[in-house]
């Protein structure tokens, strides 16, 4: 349990307990409502230390069983954030709920949201009620001219605006955030990306207009050039014009500078991150997105009973498994909906597997994946033996998933078929 002296020590917004208290992001957000010139969000990298990457993205439930994990490896792990991969209110609903399913868990730790400002308006009120204290807005410019070459398109209402006019509905949005986040009592910080030749004369400007509307600090953040965007090839500021933006920008508001600039999944001290975070992440996030007492069984698409070894396009039936104290146990053959339905295909396969906690494929398509796991049902790739797989999901290991090529065979010198031995 933390002191109330402790309560209100957040590393990112004060230095001097930068290396006594830690923090985590829980990576719950993987869309974006607005794409930066700057940003790539490939989230597979783990030897890449900048914000917008993690290793998995986590679901709500997973999210608070990963935390606990987490809160017994992590000495005083004081606050609990969200900073993406995307934007928290590009993905509201997930957002919202694992707040509300964290402060039940830790309601004594720090909550904090990292956001572009584009959608965060209608949520403030909510936040405020989660206890969120601590609010971060990306803001890199306040001319919609300069910032109409930062980003390449924003989303907004379900439309997608270029140029000057989606300059313009972000700035617009982001002003308005500050002064009713500072109403609630929520600390706002101002991130600034410093982009030479484009803001880096501009961000004292960012920091005057921030500091009239009450923010109380702002952060002046190098770029990162990151390959495969639009600003792959600008160079990284020097140090001269780190300390000249810094301190400009210093003159209207208190300066962060001693940024990480850290990963949407950290996970400890500022510059210390826990190691084993990406194979907490990957265990974690392979687990079921729900409560599973309820569903005691798995389903699995196979060609034989033995082998977890067919696409679900191709599946007729699905055999379904349940755990016993003599081992798994197959229980009956459920058929399939009939192809050529569309979308209406997975809904209705979801609806027969409402009481399985997963679903074992060797393949299936993005669409159909993304249907099923909306519908809360666990889709999980995998080559190999049902048992294997099965010992994963009941005991909460980690999944082997092999090509499907090499599944099956025996060794480098192996000519099967990876359909098994005859």
């Amino acid at each position: 349990m933390e002191t109330t002296e402790n309560k209100h020590a957040h590393p990112c917004f004060d230095e001097s307990v930068k290396h006594t208290h830690a923090r985590v992001h829980l990576p719950i957000a993987p869309k974006c409502n607005i794409q930066c010139n700057y940003c790539n969000r490939k989230y597979d990298c783990v030897n890449e230390s900048r914000p917008g990457v993690t290793s998995s993205v986590l679901a709500p439930f997973q999210a608070v069983d990963y935390l606990k994990a987490l809160d017994e490896r992590i000495d005083n792990l004081s606050v609990i954030g969200v900073a993406g991969p995307g934007d928290p209110f590009a993905n509201p609903k997930e957002t919202i709920e694992t707040m509300r399913r964290v402060k039940e868990q830790f309601p004594d730790k720090i909550f904090c949201l990292s956001t572009n400002g584009l959608d965060l308006e209608p949520y403030i009120d909510e936040i405020a009620e989660l206890g969120v204290s601590h609010v971060t807005i990306t803001m890199n410019a306040i001319d919609p001219a300069i910032s109409s070459k930062i980003y390449k398109w924003v989303r907004y209402n379900k439309h997608v605006y270029r140029g000057l006019e989606g300059a313009k509905i972000l700035l617009e949005r982001q002003l308005i955030c500050i002064p009713l986040l500072k109403a609630k009592g929520i600390t706002v910080k101002i991130n600034s990306i410093i982009i030479p030749g484009i803001n880096e004369d501009h961000i004292s400007e960012v920091a005057r207009k921030c500091a009239e509307l009450g923010a109380d600090v702002i952060n002046c953040i190098p770029l990162i050039p990151t390959a495969e965007t639009d600003f792959a090839d600008y160079p990284k500021p020097d140090t001269k014009m780190i300390f000249k933006t810094r301190t400009l920008a210093a003159e209207h508001l208190k300066l962060m500078s001693h940024c990480a600039r850290c990963r949407a999944d950290a996970a400890g001290l500022l510059g210390q991150d826990l190691k084993e975070t990406h194979i907490l992440l990957k265990e974690y996030s392979s687990r079921p997105a729900f409560d599973v007492d309820s569903r005691p069984y798995v389903a699995v698409a196979t060609h034989e009973g033995l082998l977890v070894n067919q696409h679900l396009g191709e599946a007729s039936t699905l055999s379904i498994f349940k755990q016993t104290q003599k081992g798994f146990q197959l229980v009956e053959e459920r058929k399939t909906p009939e192809q050529g339905g569309g979308d209406q295909r997975w809904v209705d396969m979801a609806g027969i597997l409402k009481d399985c906690r997963a679903l074992l494929v060797s393949g299936v398509g993005e669409n159909p994946k993304t249907i099923l796991n909306s519908c809360n049902v666990h889709v999980i790739e995998m080559t190999g033996l049902i048992d294997d797989g099965l010992d994963g999901i009941y005991c909460n290991k980690p999944i082997r998933s092999i090509a499907k090529t090499d599944a099956f065979k025996c060794g480098s010198g192996c000519k099967g078929n990876a359909q098994g031995c005859a």
